[in-house]
């Protein structure tokens, strides 16, 4: 089975051709120009975008990254450890 990570790549690799292509064609041929950066639009924004954010969050947990009271209260504990570590580092 082809990995994911090469899979993504050439995805990536392919719409930014398509996108330079598209670029290069649009003064002869402004549909298929059109067409072209449409199409590698596309495949970077609803193909390797969400292909690369799903590969990469895989076994992680959401409720650590979203902003919650618990979480704030211990971001701010950290802070005040920080603050106290550098305030008595500096005496």
């Amino acid at each position: 089975m082809l990995k994911s990570k090469y899979l993504i790549t050439a995805i990536v690799l392919l719409s930014l051709g398509a996108i330079i292509y598209g670029f290069i064609v649009i003064g002869e041929q402004p549909a298929l120009g059109n067409k072209c950066i449409g199409f590698g639009t596309v495949g970077l924004f609803l193909l390797a975008m969400p292909l690369f954010l799903l590969k990469e969050s895989k076994g992680k947990k959401v409720k650590d990254y979203m902003l919650t009271e618990d979480n704030i209260r211990k971001m701010r504990e950290i802070e005040e450890k920080k603050s106290r570590k550098d305030s008595a580092s500096t005496k």
